[in-house]
């Protein structure tokens, strides 16, 4: 019997990816490239939809910082059924806008039953700051960062929380113009790259699966609204796919000569492929994979303000236009059948 064929997909945050720099726009990308694969690991990136979600059976939804240390062959993923997902909220959200992420939570207990804790409320404001670098990236920083490392604490210590779900309130004075070109489907997202700062800082102290979703006043309804943007437009709270997405999200292996293996614990030598943007191949992930047996898969039409390519880094790998051609290729590598000889030679 051949072992499960596993797949990566990567569209790094917070750099404009045409595919997956929006909301949830590689969602499309990520489910069919599911039904080529028995098991597709990918990022919150690509899975969150604000307000929408898509339950994929076989897809692992692993945040940043873990997928690194499960690429460096560092932690390992076991597979569950379901997670006891905390809620940790920053006390500089406003009432109302606190209240709409509770009733949130309430529906994703009553409507989808979810399992999740008692919520718990930073003991001071995170004072999220947005930044964005030289090359158009966005990032950011957090006032407070200890504020939210007690109360994951009391989550997991009190509330037995198994993954964290993080709401912090995000600046509203967010540059006019960059918010205005990714409403309109250009530019970058001016809130991913400090959200990956929040949840890396989680994830990295307590190994425990994490996502965050921001708190934003609502904004005026816009009349040319790209549709790649069009989920984060739907309600108050972007909360449903992270709570969705935690849900079912593989706990990490930090020990692996401590903890007794099981069948369906995954390891980074078990990845057959990696699919990421052509011109974003400096990721810690694909950097980690590239040393190992696996077939990387780049994406020409994903473009990305980044411009690091895989030959410009020393890294073979199959250039491929879109993400249809990335399923052949897919479809091909998993019957044992080299790619290039489905090819007409010239």
């Amino acid at each position: 019997m051949q072992r499960p064929y596993t797949a990566i997909l990567i569209v790094p945050t917070g750099i404009g990816a045409a595919i997956g720099g929006y909301a949830g726009d590689a969602l499309p990308a990520a489910r069919v490239i599911s039904q080529v694969c028995d098991r597709l690991i990918t990022h919150p990136n690509v899975l969150n939809g604000a307000s929408l979600y898509w339950n994929i059976p076989n897809a692992f939804y692993v945040e940043g910082y873990g997928l690194d240390k499960f690429a460096a062959g560092e932690w390992g993923l076991r597979p569950v059924h379901s997670n006891r997902v905390g809620l940790l909220l920053d006390q500089g959200i406003e009432p109302e806008l606190m209240l709409r992420h509770l009733q949130a939570a309430d529906a994703a207990r009553a409507t989808l039953g979810l399992n999740l804790t008692n919520h718990v409320i930073t003991d001071a404001p995170l004072n999220v700051e947005l930044r964005i670098s030289s090359s158009g990236a966005s990032w950011g920083t957090i006032g407070n960062p200890d504020s939210l490392l007690r109360a994951a604490e009391i989550l997991i210590k009190k509330e037995q929380a198994e993954a964290i779900a993080v709401v912090a309130r995000f600046p509203d004075n967010i540059d006019k113009e960059a918010t205005q070109n990714y409403r309109h489907g250009k530019g970058v997202d001016p809130l991913a790259g400090a959200e990956a700062v929040i949840s890396h800082l989680l994830v990295r102290t307590f190994q425990i699966p994490c996502a965050h979703a921001p708190a934003l006043a609502p904004a005026p309804p816009e009349p040319d609204l790209s549709p790649r943007s069009a989920a984060e437009e739907l309600g108050y709270t972007f909360l449903p796919c992270v709570l969705v997405g935690l849900s079912r999200a593989p706990q990490f292996i930090v020990n692996r000569e401590f903890i007794n293996s099981l069948q369906a614990d995954i390891w980074a030598d078990q990845v057959d492929a990696v699919i990421a943007p052509a011109n974003a191949c400096g990721s810690s992930t694909l950097l980690s994979l590239s040393q190992k047996q696996c077939q990387i898969i780049t994406v020409t039409e994903n473009k990305t303000l980044i411009q690091v390519s895989a030959p410009a880094l020393g890294i073979k790998s199959i250039q491929v236009n879109s993400y249809l051609e990335v399923v052949g290729v897919l479809v091909a590598h998993k019957a044992g059948i080299n790619p290039w000889s489905l090819v007409i030679s010239h």
